[in-house]
């Protein structure tokens, strides 16, 4: 999920590069939604591992 929110970030620079601001701003706004969910589910899997106990598989 972070890979997506990059791969949308990095179409969004290039877009806004080349000057296609709607493009730009829309995949902008979808890597921005995507971070944000990829941060509250990593938050949620952290407490969730942490009141089980057990330590993170590296």
């Amino acid at each position: 999920m972070l890979g997506w929110a990059l791969t949308f970030l990095v179409v969004a620079l290039i877009a806004a590069v080349l000057g296609f601001s709607g493009i730009a701003g829309a995949a902008a706004g979808i890597a921005k939604i995507i971070f944000v969910v990829f941060v509250v589910l990593l938050l949620l899997s952290l407490v969730v591992n942490a009141l089980r106990g057990r330590a993170p598989k590296l």
